[in-house]
Formats: structure tokens, sequence, C-alpha cells
């Protein structure tokens, strides 16, 4: 049976290589973006590698949770016209922004890295049950362990830090990726986690140099801290994708699930909060009121 991978933020770094290694495997890939001048090049990179299947680009700014919706609906139509089962859905977005920002009225990085993977993954829950065994793949960062774990709002108390804001809304992601494991057991949908490490991207490239986008109380060490994370973030992107291409194709983690896989691409266990069930059904409640399945 054809097997088939939808790849957000797949145009490049991580999720560009992430879409190589799955094509490689043998799954027919299409690759999320913005930019449908990288979604080109991407596509012809991928169909370069000589694919047993075809590569595709979808064009979606997933910071915007009506373009999500319309996705979910493209994507949901595209498989209930072929038949073809959805085999794989990788979850890869993510974005740290310096200065607070807003998409659609919502703190940004909350947007970006939780509310848009939740509302396409709850989206598209439908077509990856009616084609399981498929999976669900969900990229989280070591930065949930500097994340407030306060989620009575999108917004926590205190002022705006870009790395602890990015590591909130990325420990609110692997809180719902277990709660959703938890959930769709024994459905054949299994659900995982993956860290990618560090690895030198867009999204980590001249944005650590900005000591603001920590608190105060880290601003001292933030010189070694940052060199610290350089250091981390410094190998290639094709080494950070092999916990996300792991989670979506090694067969031992058939009829497995909830699991986290970690930079060196086998299980590890949780981030503590993320497992904890009152931090789970709070991040519940808040995805639920700000990314409705359907629009108001």
């Amino acid at each position: 049976m054809k097997k088939t991978a939808v790849v957000t933020a797949g145009t490049g770094g991580i999720g560009l290589e992430t879409a190589l290694g799955l094509a490689v495997a043998g799954f027919a890939v299409t690759v999320i973006g913005r930019d449908a001048e990288r979604g080109a090049k991407a596509v012809e990179r991928i169909n370069a590698t000589g694919p047993v299947h075809p590569a595709r680009f979808l064009s979606a700014d997933l910071a915007s949770l009506d373009q999500v919706r319309a996705l979910a609906r493209r994507i949901t139509a595209d498989h209930a016209t072929s038949g073809e089962p959805l085999t794989a859905l990788v979850n890869n977005v993510g974005a740290m922004f310096a200065e607070r920002q807003t998409r659609g009225g919502v703190e940004a990085s909350f947007v970006v890295n939780h509310l848009s993977p939740y509302l396409l993954t709850e989206l598209l829950l439908p077509t990856l049950t009616a084609g399981a065994p498929s999976r669900i793949v969900n990229v989280t960062s070591g930065a949930v362990v500097l994340a407030k774990r306060v989620f009575d709002a999108v917004e926590p108390p205190g002022g705006y830090y870009g790395f602890h804001w990015y590591g909130r809304a990325k420990l609110a992601n692997l809180a719902y990726t277990l709660d959703l494991a938890a959930r769709l057991d024994g459905t054949g949908v299994s659900v995982f986690a993956a860290d990618p490490g560090g690895a030198a991207t867009d999204m980590t490239n001249g944005t650590m140099s900005d000591s603001k986008i920590v608190s105060p109380a880290l601003r001292l060490l933030w010189p070694l801290v940052r060199r610290t994370f350089e250091r981390s973030t410094s190998g290639p992107a094709s080494a950070a994708a092999r916990p996300s291409i792991m989670a979506a194709t090694d067969d031992t983690l058939t009829g497995r699930t909830g699991i986290v896989i970690g930079a060196q691409a086998h299980p590890v266990a949780p981030h503590r909060a993320a497992a904890d069930p009152r931090v789970a059904e709070a991040v519940r409640r808040l995805s639920e009121r700000h990314a409705p399945l359907a629009p108001a």
C-alpha cells in the first residue's frame, strides 16, 4: 500500500531533511511552507533523489489558523478523492521571536509552536484514523526545561522573553502530544514527540545573540549559555532530522505510542511537567478556546 506523509515547514532546514528521509523510506511526501519558490526547490531536491513517489508542495502560512484550517480541508479532500491513506503527519513547524508579536490577536510563539500543529492534527485525525496504522510526530525542544508551567492563559505573567515563551509553547505541545497518545491508544494512530537536539537553522541563526530573549536572572550568564547553545546548534540539519525520521518510520515503534525520541534517535523519558495530567488538562482547555476546530 502506498505510504504518504505530510511535513510542515518542510521547505528547508530540519523539515526538508525529514522530507528527504521519508522519501528515501518510500513515502510520497507533501511539504508545507509559505514560499512557493522555496517549495519548488524543495520538491526538486527531493525528486532528484529518485524517490518511489514524487514529492509535492502545498502553500500555507502556518502562523494563520485560518490557513491551517484550509490546509486541513485540502489534505482531507485529496486523500478522500485518491483513496490513499495518510500514513504520517510530521508537525515540524516552529519559531522563536525576539520581540513579542501576535497572529490573529494571539501571541505568535504560542500560535506557531502549539496552536497551529494542534489544530492541524485534530482536523486531520479522521483521515489519519482511516489510514491506520499511521503516525503523528510532533517536534519538541529542549527549551521546555526553562518554561513556565502555568497555562491559564496564552500569555504567562511577567515580561516577554522569547526563549522562555518558545519553551513554554513547546511544553504545551509536548503535553498535548502525550495526552493525545493516551486518547488515541488502540485506534491504530501512534503519536510521538521528536527532539532534534541542535542544528544551525534559520530559527537559531542570529536569534540567540540577543540577551533580551531570556529573563534578567539569566542575562549575566547568557554569554556562557549562548556559547553552549550555539555549539549544540552547529550540527547539520540532516542529523537533527534523524529523530523525526525514526519516529515516522522505525519498525521497532510499530504498535507503540506516547514515546519521546531524543536527539540521539532513541527513546528518552519525557520532561516531567509534560506528563503532568494537570498541565495536559490546562493545555487542552486553552487550545480548545483559542483554536476551535470550527471557526466562530
